[in-house]
């Protein structure tokens, strides 16, 4: 069945310049917004109040997609294949509760998804998935300087050595499935 309207899926995987710079790759999805959710602090909150690890938002990504194109389903599994989901709180060097594994679920059926995604997953890998699974509440867009970041700034040191391996795992993904 088609479906007429573009979903939302919002999700923190680590660096939120990571998580943008995956998904503005994949087809189907139509616009990706780094920004923060899932904190305590009312208002909206800067990269710097985010960095001090005070105020219980993760970087996010907000990304909106073509249900007819991409499902949900398969929004979760590039997501939950091109991070680390079983480190708490920390991806690579970046440490801290802004660096969360998590899904916020805009609806019971995107929660429901997540749930069976996450025990489908954990087969394959060695450690329990830590992603945290939580209802969506709010999202604050990031400042501007961190909108596009790998698309303006491709070799910064940071998207050299930590989102182009990303990138590469979700062309092997792409590749993995088209021969399956």
């Amino acid at each position: 069945m088609s479906k007429n309207v573009n979903e939302t899926a919002t999700f923190g995987g680590g660096c939120f310049w990571c998580t943008e710079a995956v998904f503005q790759e994949v087809n189907g999805v139509l616009q990706v917004v780094s920004g923060y959710s899932g904190g305590n602090v009312p208002g909206h909150p800067t990269y710097r109040e985010i960095c001090s690890g005070l105020t219980g938002h993760a970087e996010v990504v907000q990304v909106t997609f073509d249900p007819n194109i991409i499902s949900y389903e398969d929004i979760l599994v590039i997501f939950m294949t091109t991070h680390d989901p079983t480190t708490l709180n920390r991806q690579g060097a970046d440490v801290g509760t802004q660096y969360r594994s998590v899904i916020f679920y805009h609806n019971e059926e995107q929660k429901q998804i997540a749930e069976n995604v996450l025990r489908h997953l954990q087969e394959y890998y060695d450690k329990p998935i830590v992603t945290e699974i939580s209802p969506f509440q709010a999202f604050y867009e990031a400042e501007q300087e961190h909108q596009d970041f790998y698309k303006n700034n491709p070799d910064y040191g940071y998207c050299t050595f930590v989102i182009n391996p990303k990138l590469a795992k979700l062309k092997q993904l792409h590749a993995n499935k088209l021969k399956s």
